[in-house]
């Protein structure tokens, strides 16, 4: 059931794949283009193939004939200094051809200076054309080259199905509970690969680990963790044979701080409150990181130049909350929760009773999604839901499709038509007066370069490793028609789940939680001070994030609301103590 993965089982990986992995440079200038082939050799020759190309002829040749051969490409640089068409061209083919592999444009020293260039990486960046840029080596041994270059091989090894990786998933291709598992595990930045039942990779695995074939079932591996092999496993099984909590340790049940989700919010709030000295429970009832868990890629995230997953980024706050001591029990729900003898008492599912002295709750909430699954694979690279419309810069001069009626489409809808050429709302019904601001729908009306379609709706879509096309059903001909597209921004609604909730916290009439000056406001607040800024009528309750109602739809909003909070739950513990 174990064994070393690296070895016999290795080469047998090794077999399957036999030619290293391919390192693609392509640039015209042969002073250049050596100097890189150089410095992809001292770093990265052992284990790559490097391979320079002066032409666009000669980079389309050799992806095509490594797509024929089946070797696999980890990375493809090209020069920027192309022809838009070629290195178009290029890149396209790259995408198609080998989807895992990572793209950049190679960009001389100093090239930031133009705006061209900016717009340039924006713009593919935005469409899925490539993942960041690369700056050419300018010495012998340039360290920041090799740097970056190393990151883009690591995130293509992470991703790439071939390699073994810490978890390996073997189920057939129609398996929902196989795709639920592989869910799960990305969600929660465990670094797995699937491996399809009956396929040459899965049969290799299964022979190592001395398995049969799990057939309609699911088989879970985990060499790096002991060769624990799980058949049809739970959610709960998986995470604590990862060695993710699931529970409390006998008499763990007393805390100073509650925190009811664990996005970016509730993640800052953790790693705050238990740096400072709070003894921290965080309770997920999901995966780790809430609705940004399941961002392919965050690029307005301060610091993140590149971008970040949703699930590294809340994997990255995880582990520093818990290096300061927070406990999490994570796929549990908190069922019940009330305010007993001046504390707080939950009810966590399948655990038991837990006690705190303040309560945060960052439970973020669900978007109401589309269901069109060809478009939920594309999520990140064309498809976003909820109201970021940070791609826009990156959709100058192309075409983007808005679903939503409210007047957070309105919104964007405005803000992209200031860079599209072409932006289209879908709405379901006749027009928008029922559920749009009028100084929006004016403003719609005037916009030369927006389109609305009324009694519509959004049905398909797809494109090769990105979007390109949606499929727009009428609602009173039933007839479908196709619209070219590079962005869709799915704006129709979202639920904040706080039913549960007892009736002590106030929220407004779509469920979203009150806080600070409206709880002020509410009837429920009782007490002769004022509510905390994030304070909810429930005296000790405070909100963050998504849930809270009036909030800014942001990770960065987010994680600094968790940040802030703890500065008066220190606050209200102080006040309780001293009353």
């Amino acid at each position: 059931m174990g064994g070393e993965p690296g070895g016999h089982f290795g080469r047998r990986e090794a077999k399957l794949r036999e030619a290293r992995p391919l390192l693609l440079v392509v640039d015209a200038d042969p002073e250049r283009l050596e100097r890189c082939e150089t410095e992809l050799e001292r770093g990265f020759g052992v284990d790559y193939r490097v391979r320079g190309e002066l032409t666009t002829a000669a980079a389309l040749s050799c992806l095509q004939l490594a797509h024929d051969l089946q070797h696999r490409v980890a990375v493809v640089m090209v020069d920027n200094a192309l022809p838009d068409d070629e290195r178009a061209e290029i890149l396209a083919a790259s995408r198609t051809l080998h989807p895992d592999a990572r793209r950049a444009l190679l960009i001389e020293w100093g090239a930031w200076a133009t705006r061209s260039t900016a717009a340039a990486i924006l713009s593919a960046m935005s469409v899925g054309d490539i993942n960041y840029y690369v700056l050419k080596p300018w010495i012998a041994q340039d360290e920041l080259f090799h740097r970056t270059v190393a990151e883009f091989v690591q995130e293509w090894s992470r991703y790439e199905v071939a390699n073994l990786r810490e978890v390996v998933v073997i189920a057939s291709d129609h398996s929902v509970r196989g795709q639920a598992v592989r869910s799960l595990l990305a969600r929660n930045g465990i670094p797995s690969a699937f491996r399809l039942s009956g396929s040459v990779p899965a049969n290799a695995v299964l022979e190592w680990i001395g398995e049969p074939d799990p057939g309609d079932s699911v088989l879970v591996w985990m060499p790096a963790v002991g060769g624990t092999v799980l058949r049809d496993p739970t959610d709960v099984e998986i995470a604590e044979a990862w060695g993710v909590s699931t529970t409390l340790d006998d008499g763990e049940d007393s805390f100073d701080l509650l925190v009811i989700g664990a996005g970016p919010g509730g993640l800052a709030a953790a790693v705050y409150a238990s740096s400072e000295g709070l003894r921290t429970l965080v309770v997920e009832r999901e995966a780790i990181g809430g609705q940004a868990g399941t961002s392919s890629l965050i690029r307005n995230y301060l610091g993140f130049s590149r971008g970040i997953r949703g699930s590294e980024l809340a994997q990255r706050g995880y582990q520093q909350a818990w290096v300061f001591g927070a406990h999490f029990v994570l796929m549990r729900s908190i069922e019940r929760l009330e305010r007993r003898d001046g504390h707080f008492v939950a009810e966590i599912g399948d655990v038991g009773q837990v006690t705190a002295r303040a309560v945060i709750l960052a439970t973020g909430v669900a978007y109401r999604r589309l269901d069109v699954p060809a478009l939920e694979q594309l999520m990140g690279t064309g498809v976003y839901y909820g109201a970021s419309v940070s791609e826009a810069h990156g959709l100058t001069d192309r075409d983007a499709c808005v679903v939503g009626g409210g007047n957070s489409a309105g919104q964007a809808v405005l803000h992209l038509a200031r860079y599209c050429k072409l932006v289209t709302l879908v709405i379901r019904g006749k027009d928008l007066v029922a559920s749009m601001s009028k100084y929006l729908i004016d403003a719609i009306d005037a916009a030369p370069n927006v389109v609305v379609r009324s009694w519509s709706e959004v049905v398909g879509g797809g494109g090769d490793g990105r979007l390109q096309w949606v499929t727009l059903r009428d609602r009173t001909s039933g007839g479908e028609e196709r619209l070219d597209v590079d962005g869709l921004f799915v704006m129709i609604g979202a639920v904040p789940g706080t039913q549960w909730l007892p009736d002590e916290v106030g929220r407004d009439e779509r469920g979203f939680v009150l806080t600070g000056s409206d709880a002020a406001a509410d009837p429920g607040w009782a007490e002769d001070r004022p509510p905390q800024p994030y304070e909810t009528t429930m005296p000790g309750v405070f909100a963050i994030g998504d849930v809270r109602s009036g909030s800014v739809k942001r990770v960065a909003s987010a994680v600094g609301e968790g940040s802030v909070v703890v500065s008066q739950v220190h606050t209200h513990l102080r006040v309780s103590e001293d009353a």
